[in-house]
């Protein structure tokens, strides 16, 4: 489990493709507290280290993970927020997250608001139901505060801290992202389409 607060973003140095994908990553992250099979959450995807160094690990992704997330569009130099896994007693700053992406969305337009940036997302047509007005989301990693919704629409506000220390000021009309939806929603869903 995470919480969507980035602790770093990490850097790919190597994509080496198999019957899996490997993806070697840069991190600021001292390895020497990180075991072999714990998981990190890359852009939103819990991922299991499979091999570390000094300032690196590895994780593989199946060709199932590359399908449905933006996995498969990772190269060499691609930027990534990371947050290692939640322990007990940590603080709980964002929201639950699983680190199962439940889709990819578009990015529609990004433009200022005040100090924020204010991005418009388009969700798929089957995750749209699910995302609310002042609810949580889950964009690349990052625990966000839904602004509001338009049918398949949604939008959010990013501070300036937040554009600094993850990766989604960087964002770009027509970009994807993963997208998780809250928890919380999926399962007020299903009892209501099972009481409904």
């Amino acid at each position: 489990m995470f919480t969507g607060i980035i602790t770093d973003i990490g850097t790919v140095k190597a994509v080496t493709q198999g019957g899996d994908t490997r993806f070697d990553i840069a991190t600021r992250y001292d390895m020497a507290g990180v075991d072999i099979g714990a998981s990190i959450a890359c852009a939103g995807v819990c991922l299991t280290v499979i091999e570390k160094g000094d300032g690196w690990f590895a994780v593989q992704a199946s060709g199932e993970t590359l399908d449905k997330t933006t996995l498969g569009a990772w190269r060499e130099g691609t930027r990534i927020n990371l947050e290692r896994a939640l322990k007990v007693g940590d603080e709980l700053g964002g929201h639950i997250v699983s680190g199962h992406v439940d889709g990819v969305a578009e990015v529609i337009s990004t433009e200022p608001a005040g100090e924020s940036l204010k991005i418009v997302f388009r969700a798929p047509d089957a995750l749209a139901r699910y995302i609310a007005a002042k609810g949580s989301v889950t964009i690349d990693g990052v625990s966000l505060t839904v602004n509001d919704v338009d049918g398949q629409a949604f939008s959010v506000n990013i501070i300036p801290h937040t554009q600094s220390e993850t990766t989604l000021g960087q964002l770009q009309s027509a970009g994807r992202v993963n997208l998780e939806i809250d928890v919380l929603a999926r399962y007020v869903a299903r009892l209501n389409d099972v009481n409904g």
